[in-house]
């Protein structure tokens, strides 16, 4: 009963928005990446066709520094991507994470999707992977990362990710070594982060053809500065993105370490199943981390099977508003949509 009665009220107080199929919808203001997938539609393309080029348009583009090669470099300098996709038709993941060399992330995703039995590959034996499948090897740094990354050496490695480690991280570079016994660790609580709106802006798409087929993805470059080895949300179906042809589907993009936790993609799909709204699924997906970490950056897009589509974001210092972009068949131009953050 309660549960009937809080999804009726988040229907009521959050409307639907405009249905209409096909639909591609991402994560900010990518107009190229939505533009991409939009056209692989139109030509007859699959949804994961969809996907997967939107994705890679963006990935080629770097955009915002956040998606593809040069950008993010880790604290050992280098550039690591992470990217998913799914099929909400057959339920099938194919992610890497934490891929060297490999420009292409989503299609070495695809790759282990349609040519493996696994679900997620990582690190120097994913990249070895898509190398045997065809995929061309080169180097992500360019000019920018490097610059970005000698910067941070100058700033005394700030910010970073340690925390309960000597030398003090908040003042000095590595190497670190633990500073305390694992017990007295626990009780020295959180360290404040330094995540904001511009350290990481994944890509995240969902796209929906007019027969009811439905896939989503992601791509990224991750949290700029990051503990090399570190994978966030957007590799891991359920966080990062998830899609099902019978409920809809979901991607987030924000604070990854944070979010992963509580799998807001899946939460918003299943919340649409028992008959949210998009934009009402999006804002409990939100407020679900929200009760445990206040201030973090996020942002969810959802839309469901009929093409009705919503988001929801975190109100924090400098991110007060979340743009994502929606195709528009009457124009095939895609459109600027916002959403206010609470």
């Amino acid at each position: 009963m309660f549960t009937s009665l809080l999804i009726y009220t988040l229907m009521s107080l959050f409307p639907l928005g405009h249905a209409s199929l096909p639909l591609v919808i991402n994560t900010w203001p990518f107009k190229n990446a939505t533009f991409a997938a939009w056209g692989v539609l139109q030509a007859g393309g699959s949804v994961l066709d969809a996907v997967e080029q939107g994705c890679a348009r963006c990935e080629a583009e770097q955009c915002d520094g956040s998606v593809g090669y040069g950008g993010s470099p880790d604290e050992a300098g280098e550039t690591t991507l992470d990217a998913m996709i799914m099929d909400g038709d057959t339920m099938d993941v194919g992610a890497v994470a934490d891929l060297r060399r490999i420009k292409n992330a989503i299609g070495v995703a695809r790759a282990v999707l349609e040519l493996t039995e696994h679900t997620l590959l990582a690190g120097e034996s994913a990249s070895l992977f898509a190398e045997n499948m065809g995929f061309v090897a080169e180097n992500l740094t360019t000019d920018t990362s490097e610059r970005i990354f000698s910067q941070w050496l100058k700033d005394n490695c700030q910010p970073n990710y340690h925390k309960n480690v000597s030398p003090d991280p908040s003042t000095s570079c590595g190497p670190y070594r633990p500073r305390t016994t694992p017990t007295l660790r626990r009780q020295h609580g959180r360290r404040t982060r330094h995540v904001d709106a511009h350290s990481h802006d994944t890509i995240g798409m969902i796209v929906l053809d007019e027969k009811g087929h439905m896939a989503a993805g992601t791509s990224t470059n991750g949290l700029t500065h990051k503990v090399p080895g570190r994978v966030g949300d957007s590799p891991v179906a359920g966080a990062g993105a998830y899609a099902d042809a019978s409920a809809g589907a979901a991607a987030a993009t924000g604070d990854g370490d944070l979010m992963m936790r509580f799998l807001p993609s899946y939460l918003a799909v299943e919340l649409m199943r028992a008959g949210a709204a998009p934009s009402a699924a999006c804002e409990a997906a939100i407020s679900r981390i929200k009760r445990h970490h206040s201030e973090f950056f996020g942002a969810v897009i959802c839309a469901n099977t009929t093409g009705h589509y919503g988001a929801a974001c975190n109100r924090v210092s400098g991110f007060t508003q979340f743009h994502f972009m929606v195709s528009n068949p009457e124009t095939n131009a895609p459109v600027m949509k916002s959403v206010d953050c609470f």
